[in-house]
């Protein structure tokens, strides 16, 4: 899952309660934007049922970085557009790797990421709304590729992880829940100079910094 300027964390929360419903381990979210660029992301205990503590989040602020990091670990990137050559999420195949693109409720998908996405596709409605609410779209999207690979056995008998990867899983939940750390809630920053993401099976250091230091509170476009 990919959000682009998505300035709300309460959204971005309730996207995470989304991702851990089906399985999804980690989140890339990318601030383009100004008033963006400059905020610290702290992820809400309520809104997220306290999800954080079991998805990694990584924010960027550079849409060429976040591109490649996200392609180098899942491939293919689609986005949600409407345009000439979007498809139906249900005429998608979702059982292969794929990395879903979701920009805010103001100005979408913005042009820059659309140029670098694989693809794009839309969420067929039948109301005068023109679009749903961010978490929902993301809720409904997620669903149809639980759908898909759950008709595949991905969460039965043919999982995405061999049993060595499910069980480093296992046992980094096992230390998460022993461990009181405020890191849990901080998105992790990552630029080109970051180190390569490790998978989501490999336990982190919980007294590693996971936000940049010196970043100041969030500012609004007023405040520019």
């Amino acid at each position: 899952m990919v959000l682009e300027n998505i300035f709300d964390s309460l959204n971005i929360s309730a996207v995470m309660r989304s991702c851990d419903a089906v399985g999804i381990r980690e989140i890339f979210v990318v601030y383009t934007q100004d008033y963006l660029t400059r905020r610290g992301l702290i992820l809400g205990k309520k809104t997220s049922a306290g999800t954080f503590k079991w998805i990694d989040v990584y924010v960027f602020d550079n849409l060429s970085d976040c591109f490649a990091r996200v392609r180098e670990r899942y491939g293919r990137i689609l986005a949600t557009h409407l345009g000439e050559q979007s498809q139906s999420l249900f005429a998608l195949d979702l059982t292969q790797p794929t990395a879903l693109l979701f920009g805010n409720e103001d100005e979408s998908v913005s042009p820059e990421a659309l140029a670098l996405s694989d693809g794009n596709f839309t969420i067929p409605q039948m109301g005068f709304a023109e679009s749903l609410n961010i978490s929902v779209a993301c809720a409904v999207t997620l669903y149809e590729a639980y759908r898909q690979r759950a008709q595949q056995g991905a969460y039965d008998d043919r999982p995405k992880l061999n049993e060595g990867q499910q069980e480093q899983l296992f046992q980094r939940w096992v230390a998460m829940l022993r461990e009181k750390n405020a890191n849990h809630q901080l998105a992790i920053p990552i630029d080109s100079d970051s180190p390569p993401i490790p998978p989501v099976f490999v336990t982190r250091d919980p007294d590693a910094p996971e936000k940049a230091p010196g970043r100041p509170l969030p500012l609004t476009r007023f405040d520019l």
